[in-house]
């Protein structure tokens, strides 16, 4: 039996490359048993590396390498980094559960074909940890054999062992979910996706039965045929027809330097391999011509502790040592710089082993590509993905006459099949391929809103009103030049609370929201646009705004607004007495208006009261006097806090200064800040109803500056966030100037997320990477600077960077599903051309300017 072991061995049949493939036994949560052993299996989490700053990185990398020697250290792991498609079809379902108004089955479905169309692959780490043998599995191997020849075997595994080796995943668990790949047990279902989807087949996940799968179901994960060819295999379907084409490629060899951030990120680049395919027939689009490879790796890999390590590294030193002697001894007595240099490094290495967490890791990692297209797109892809490492100096293979071994070597459960294409490494460079780095921000559900532009793809959600709901800061930020798409942006933040049933109040001080109430009307929603003139008299008045809230709050600020906007002379002469006076007997009267106080202002026989009421009357004729205390005409359409988008145009505002004195003024100062104590109390008033805490709310504010530059519109703006999550508001604001903002405290501090774009000065840049939490420096600078730009110099429109209520930190490029939407949130000058000429089909947010 020796004798042949070894004949098997010299021809590369022997050892474990002729063992049986794994007979799974049960698949329960983050564990799969077979016949011979059972593994625990952990999903890994994203690291938000694209942006991170070197020095945490480096404490990040200290953590990985640690954890491989204290946690890992002796266990046989077995890594995989899987792709899965974005099944557009499960945004529908999730949509069911989320939107509650308008046509959103509509608004789905544009998503669903956009999501469709761009096909973006999802970044799946799974961490497999072989925990324990399974006693008595060899004794009974020739018992089972004969039992399954009869049909009477049994492989289920007892609910005591069951129980043991669950008991066992969760303490390791429990120490890998401290670590920066926060690691939490895979479910049942991603373990059965997992097995399954090698095969190739369409067949759903089986549904685990008390939490297990086990017996035909499990039989049913693995039913398939891979046909072995010497440079590929292929996965033959249900039909007999080739599904798919795989190969398997090893990593031969590896530089003995690698920069990180760099090259040295071996297992984090994966989703940066791209190929050009052959063109399909009448193919003319230039970005179809090139393509991701998505490869998947699977790396099995034992941290060594570090005694043996120390063993291993010390046996390498003598062995340099005798062969610098040999040489000594010989007429040479040259031992030549590679074996001097090798004594030295494993010396060295042994004082580092010795002194900190630095040990060794034997690693076997293989590269696995597969196309459903065709066997020559396969080699076009293996091509790309060779070409790719070769030019960082990696050596990458096609493992040849192995393709079988290494296939099933990838699998769940199997084993190490091809010892010798394996490297050992110290853990540093190990962990210096970040296999768990890449781009991760954004909510983790909600809707949909574009998607990550770093260096792992996947989609983008984002959900302005889930702060209340999560019990958290509900105000976001959306920061950039003009032009760069953040107050697109905005609207569609606008239209998806709104299909959330949710009450978006817009304040427009550029006057160019009116196409986010088109488009919510041709969707299904609720959406009214009014603004300032003659024609929208009284659409503001205090007692119809704070109608709800009661007479008593209305006598107070209808006062208070009118002082305002009278004359200073009028003021100084006392006023407001006889203003008091009008408010009071109009409120006993009944049926109360601003309108009507003026009306009994002008008929009083106090002289003071009838200037008073003549100046406040002649005031209400003009455009900016006329929506707070002008007569309602039958345009008029009263402001309600109701589910959809109310868009209040005010351009033109003459708001004052914080600095300049009351008495100073002019006509036009003054009517704008009544006015806008107008909007501001019907803010304060609606967030706070008591009626109103089950509505989702969203005061929203384009070029915010306007409102920061008065002590009133800073005040209201802090208080809005400051009760945002109690009272289920959502505060959202776009600015120019972030600047401004930082000197907000009450607004910072209640931050949910920033969207940062293109900046060009450095203060204004150095500002916006504060609110980011990026290091402020000449690095991020540059990165503010190049986000609205594409590689030729030109805009790129809805690029920008995002940091989350995580402090997590990403590019993010924002999406417009189809050309409609496009053309009515157009802000640009030319926003009233139509749309079109256009098929209806999705489009880039980046031909959209804000």
């Amino acid at each position: 039996m020796k004798l042949a072991r070894r004949i098997g061995q010299f021809v590369g049949l022997g050892g474990e490359r002729s063992a049986p493939p794994p007979q799974y036994t049960a698949v329960a949560d983050g564990l799969i048993v077979t016949s011979t052993h059972a593994e625990a299996w952990y999903v890994l989490g994203t690291s938000n590396t694209d942006l991170m700053s070197e020095a945490a990185r480096d404490a990040e990398l200290d953590q990985a390498i640690s954890a491989l020697a204290h946690t890992l250290g002796g266990m046989d792991c077995h890594l995989r980094v899987l792709w899965s498609p974005l099944h557009a079809a499960d945004y529908l379902a999730e949509a069911e559960e989320m939107f509650t108004t308008g046509n959103w089955q509509y608004w789905a479905d544009l998503r669903v074909r956009r999501l469709e169309q761009i096909g973006l692959p999802s970044r799946h780490l799974l961490l497999g940890v072989r925990i324990t043998d399974r006693t008595g599995a060899a004794q009974s191997a020739g018992r089972r054999t004969v039992q399954e020849g009869l049909g009477i075997a049994s492989a289920s595994v007892s609910n005591r062992e069951l129980a043991k080796l669950d008991a066992t995943m969760r303490r390791l668990g429990r120490r890998l979910e401290a670590t920066p790949w926060r690691a939490r047990p895979a479910s049942v279902e991603m373990l059965a996706w997992m097995i399954s989807r090698e095969q190739h087949r369409a067949a759903p996940v089986p549904a685990a039965h008390r939490g297990q799968v086990v017996g035909a179901q499990l039989a049913n994960l693995t039913r398939g045929r891979i046909l072995p060819f010497p440079d590929h295999l292929q996965v033959v379907g249900p039909g007999g027809e080739v599904a798919a084409w795989t190969a398997i490629l090893t990593m031969a060899g590896f530089p003995e330097q690698q920069p990180v951030p760099g090259s040295g990120e071996w297992l984090r680049v994966l989703a940066e391999i791209n190929y050009v395919p052959e063109p399909e027939d009448g193919e003319d689009d230039p970005d179809a011509l090139i393509l991701p490879v998505s490869p998947e790796a699977s790396v099995r890999f034992k941290v060594q502790r570090k005694r043996d390590a120390l063993k291993v590294v010390d046996d390498a030193r003598r062995l340099a040592k005798e062969q610098r002697r040999s040489a000594a001894r010989h007429s040479a007595e040259d031992p030549g710089g590679a074996i001097e240099e090798t004594e030295d490094v494993m010396a060295g290495l042994a004082r580092d082993m010795q002194r900190e967490d630095v040990t060794l890791v034997e690693d076997h990692p293989r590269l696995i590509v597969t196309s459903t297209t065709s066997l020559a797109d396969l080699r076009a892809r293996v091509d790309a993905v060779i070409d790719f490492y070769g030019g960082s100096g990696i050596e990458v293979h096609l493992a040849e006459d192995e393709q079988r071994e290494l296939w099933l070597e990838a699998q769940p459960g199997d084993r190490l099949r091809v010892p010798d294409l394996g490297h050992i490494r110290d853990a540093t460079a190990f962990a210096g391929s970040w296999w768990w780095g890449g781009a991760k921000v954004g909510d983790d559900d909600g809707p949909i809103a574009g998607y990550l532009t770093g260096s792992t793809p996947g989609p983008f959600r984002n959900d302005v009103t889930a702060g209340s709901d999560r019990g958290d800061a509900t105000t976001t930020l959306y920061v950039g030049r003009s032009g760069r798409g953040k107050t697109t942006a905005m609207m569609l933040s606008m239209l998806d609370a709104a299909f959330r049933g949710a009450c978006c109040i817009a304040l427009d001080f550029k006057g160019d929201l009116g196409g986010v109430v088109t488009a919510g009307r041709q969707l299904g929603l609720t959406g009214h646009v009014v603004e300032t003139g003659t024609q929208y008299a009284g659409f503001c008045d205090l007692f119809v705004l704070l109608a709800e809230e009661g007479v008593e709050r209305a006598q107070i600020e209808v006062p208070a607004q009118l002082g305002i906007a009278i004359p200073p002379h009028l003021r100084a002469r006392g006023a407001e007495t006889p203003i008091q006076h009008a408010v009071n007997a109009v409120v006993g009267q009944g049926q109360p208006a601003t309108w009507r106080v003026i009306e009994y202002l002008r008929r009083m026989e106090d002289p003071l009261a009838r200037e008073t009421g003549e100046a406040l009357y002649e005031l209400a004729q003009t455009g900016v006097g006329a929506p707070f205390m002008g007569r309602p005409t039958d345009q008029t359409i009263p402001l309600r806090p109701e589910p959809g988008i109310w868009v209040v145009q005010m351009p033109g505002l003459s708001l004052p200064d914080i600095e300049s004195d009351r008495e100073d003024w002019n006509v036009s100062q003054r009517l704008s800040v009544a006015l806008m104590h107008s909007m501001l109390a019907f803010g304060v008033v609606t967030a706070g109803r008591r009626d109103l805490r089950g509505l989702r709310k969203a005061v929203c504010v384009p070029e915010v500056h306007v409102l920061t530059a008065t002590r009133e519109g800073s005040a209201f703006l802090s208080y809005i966030a400051r009760v945002g999550r109690a009272l289920a508001t959502a505060l959202l604001l776009d600015t120019q100037d972030p600047d401004s903002i930082n000197r907000l405290t009450g607004v910072v501090e209640q931050i949910s997320a920033v969207f940062g774009f293109q900046l060009t000065t450095a203060e204004q840049q150095d500002a916006l990477a504060e609110l980011l939490g990026l290091p402020v420096d000449r690095h991020t600078r540059a990165l503010i600077r190049s986000v609205g730009l594409l590689p030729d110099g030109e805009i790129r429109h809805g690029h920008c960077i995002v940091r989350d209520r995580r402090d997590a930190a990403a590019t993010v490029q924002w999406d417009i599903p189809s050309w409609e939407l496009r053309g009515w949130l157009d802000t640009s000058p030319q926003a009233t051309a139509s749309a079109d000429g256009h098929d209806g089909g999705p489009v880039s947010m980046e031909k959209v300017t804000s």
